[in-house]
Parts: structure tokens; C-alpha cells; sequence
């Protein structure tokens, strides 16, 4: 397990890396288009679909994001659409979280269907506007993630159960704690002030979200980090819910040790859209 793990990153990071550091935006742009329809068909899946009806959706899920590539809308901030986005997915995922999978299995497909193509489709909207922005700002963003998730499972393993009775999602992902939240919570607010420093220090042309929303209030940064540290959990319980309402361990096999691409995007989903919200915003 551990062998195939390393060599499917190897393989990623051989292909994703000259992408994003390509001069141009367009390759790694097309490189999340192929990624996110492959998504879009383990969404299909998921809910209960068939392969071909699913390879459908990831088809439909890749024309919508090409159309608006094609339509220019990777170069236009839409406060109001990222904006409502951000909205739905606070709103939704702690309706999801808090219905848990009976209400969840309770939807009917199409609805689950439809839902899950407009997140997909919009993620890869707003990675593929923050690469635009420039690859210091999409980093910025995506180390957010990785670095709530690497804190999360370390403090969860060395704390977890220590100080807080009860799991943070039992019926849904019960070997996740609080200790591992606040352990993630932790590690963004480090990672905020390194990478504040190191924008100051090497005079980046492109701000980082860090210093995106520090410019604007130095009160609005560790307030903004959390937030998002918060919601990439949510959008983490999100998806476990929705294997679980599958009956399935991983999203597919896609990817050799890692799963599917749906788990390894999944607490992308809601951050990309926050991310340029506050950037349409401030």
C-alpha cells in the first residue's frame, strides 16, 4: 500500500508541478479539467448510477467547465457568485452534516446528481481563476488545506480523545476527533505567519491570500485561516457521508494508495469558492 501510495504522488507531482509552474495558466487549467471530470464520474457513482450514466456526468461535468473557459469567465472576479457560493456551502454542509446519511439517502438521485456536479464544476471554476491570479495565490490556498489536514491527523493521533468525551462526527467519519481539528486549527495559523513573512521578505508580485487579507485588516487574517481551516473539515464529513451512504470505503480506485480523486479534492470543494470570495471581496 504504502509503495503504490508513493509512486501514484511521484507520478502526480511529475505531472501536476510543470502545469502549475508552467508561465501560462492554460496547461494546468486543462490538467484540472480531465481531473475534475474524472470527479464528476465517481460523483455519478456515488449516487447510485450506472458507468455509463456516470461517464455522462463527467462529460457534461467538463463541456460546463470548458464553456467557461471559452466565455472568459476565468478572468472575472464575480463577488456575487462566489459570494452565494460561499453562502450554500456553509449553509448546506451543516445541513448535510447535521441530517446525516438518512437525510442524505432520503434525496432523490437527480437532486443528489445535480448537486454534486455544480460543486465539482465550480471548484474547478475557482481553481482555475486563482491560478490565473498566479501560482503564489492557488499555493497560498491549497497549502491551507494540507496543512490543517497533516496537523489534524498527527495532533489526532498523539491527543485524540484526550480532552474532548465525544468524536467529532461519530456516525460519520468516527476516527476523526476534536483534538485533530484543533490541531489542524493550529497549524494554519502557522502557516498564515510564515507565509506572511515570506511575502514581505521576497517582495511577491503575486499576494498570497495571506497577505490578501492582511493588507485588508490584520485582524480579518487569523479569522479568515480558520474559517477555511473549518470549512475544508466540513467538506472532508461532506463526502465520507456520502460514501457511506454508498456503502464505500474510497470515491474509486483511480488512484493506486490514495483512493479517488473525489478523496483527494474533497475538502477543496468549499475552500476554492471561499477563497475567491474573499478575493472578489476585498
Amino acid at each position: 500500500m504504502l509503495k503504490q501510495r508513493v509512486i501514484t504522488a511521484l507520478v502526480m507531482m511529475l505531472v501536476l508541478l510543470p502545469a502549475l509552474f508552467y508561465p501560462s495558466s492554460i496547461p494546468f487549467c486543462g490538467i484540472a479539467v480531465v481531473m475534475i471530470a474524472a470527479a464528476a464520474w465517481e460523483w455519478g457513482r456515488l449516487a447510485g448510477y450506472g458507468s455509463v450514466a456516470s461517464f455522462g456526468v463527467g462529460a457534461a461535468c467538463a463541456a460546463m467547465s470548458l464553456a467557461a473557459w471559452y466565455a472568459g469567465w476565468l478572468d472575472h472576479k464575480m463577488p456575487l457568485l462566489w459570494g452565494a457560493v460561499g453562502g450554500l456551502w456553509v449553509l448546506l454542509g451543516a445541513g448535510m452534516l447535521h441530517g446525516g446519511v438518512a437525510a442524505w439517502s432520503a434525496l432523490p438521485r437527480p437532486v443528489r446528481l445535480l448537486g454534486g456536479l455544480l460543486a465539482l464544476w465550480l471548484a474547478w471554476l475557482a481553481v482555475a481563476q486563482a491560478r490565473v491570479i498566479g501560482v503564489n495565490f492557488l499555493l497560498s490556498v491549497m497549502s491551507l488545506v494540507w496543512v490543517a489536514d497533516i496537523f489534524a491527523y498527527f495532533a489526532g493521533r498523539a491527543w485524540g480523545g484526550r480532552f474532548s468525551r465525544t468524536k467529532l462526527a461519530p456516525t460519520i467519519s468516527p476516527g476523526k476527533s476534536w483534538e485533530g481539528v484543533w490541531g489542524g486549527m493550529v497549524g494554519v495559523l502557522i502557516l498564515a505567519g510564515v507565509w506572511l513573512w515570506a511575502d514581505v521578505a521576497s517582495g511577491a508580485a503575486v499576494p498570497s491570500l495571506y497577505s490578501l487579507v492582511y493588507g485588508r485588516a490584520w485582524w480579518l487574517l487569523p479569522i479568515a485561516v480558520l474559517f477555511m481551516a473549518a470549512m475544508s473539515v466540513v467538506g472532508d464529513l461532506v463526502e465520507s457521508l456520502i460514501k457511506r451512504s454508498a456503502g464505500v470505503k474510497d470515491s474509486s480506485g483511480l488512484l493506486p494508495g490514495h483512493g479517488g480523486v473525489l478523496d483527494r479534492l474533497d475538502a477543496l470543494l468549499p475552500t476554492l469558492p471561499l477563497a475567491m470570495m474573499l478575493h472578489s471581496s476585498l
